[in-house]
């Protein structure tokens, strides 16, 4: 099977996780694209959603999907999303599609985090993957810095030749030569120093339920 193949497979399969009647959480990237047009062919069961990015608010109004900013409402049941890396304990590197900070704002008013992902994805260890880092772009040079003194090699995320400037109007650092072997201590302190706005390792909202899309079907693994 091909990878876009086994995105699509995990997409329909998240829609077991879609609450009826309720806003769901929508994140953002290839995988969750697949999603989305999953969820417009049930959109009539659902109240709307709230999603992480320009890109899939856009994509879910196209198909008729109402996109409710998360102001206006209260806890969401779920939010489903996809990541650049998945440890075994529910853990991700998340941030290639540059939407890292928003993901998080929406998981964080989720109960549940549904990971979406080919096998691919799953790791042992977080850190293969360059781990973006969202910044004000005054602070980037530091951080860098910071990030040097940990061994790592930050660069500063560039499109068409010029800085890429997220949803949010800030800059991303792409970090290479980590090996985060406590996600959650490293996400508090990266995110502490001045200057990030959110560091991309999902360990404080992790996902509760990966759906591991694999040439033998969609492999569902649990995290307490």
């Amino acid at each position: 099977m091909t990878q876009d193949q086994l995105k699509a497979m995990v997409g329909q399969a998240a829609l077991d996780y879609v609450v009826a009647g309720e806003i769901v959480g929508v994140g953002t990237g290839s995988t969750v694209n697949k999603f989305i047009d999953e969820l417009g062919l049930i959109k009539d069961r659902i109240a709307g959603a709230v999603s992480s990015s320009v890109a899939s608010t856009q994509r879910l109004q196209a198909l008729g999907i109402p996109v409710f900013d998360c102001n206006d409402v209260g806890e969401l049941a779920v939010y489903i999303d996809g990541a650049d890396e998945i440890d075994h304990r529910g853990h991700m590197v998340k941030g290639g599609g540059a939407a890292l900070t928003r993901e998080k704002i929406v998981a964080a008013q989720a109960r549940r985090f549904v990971c979406i992902a080919d096998e691919s994805k799953l790791v042992e260890r977080l850190g293969r993957f360059p781990l973006p880092v969202e910044v004000i772009p005054m602070a980037a040079q530091r951080i860098a810095r910071q990030f040097a003194a940990m061994q790592g090699q930050a660069t500063l995320r560039l499109k068409d030749g010029a800085p890429l400037v997220t949803d949010n109007g800030q800059h991303i650092l792409d970090v290479r030569g980590l090996l985060i072997a406590d996600p959650l201590a490293f996400e508090s302190e990266v995110n502490q120093w001045p200057g990030v706005v959110t560091v991309g390792v999902f360990a404080h909202q992790r996902a509760q339920v990966c759906l591991l899309g694999t040439p033998a079907g969609v492999r569902t693994l649990k995290f307490d």
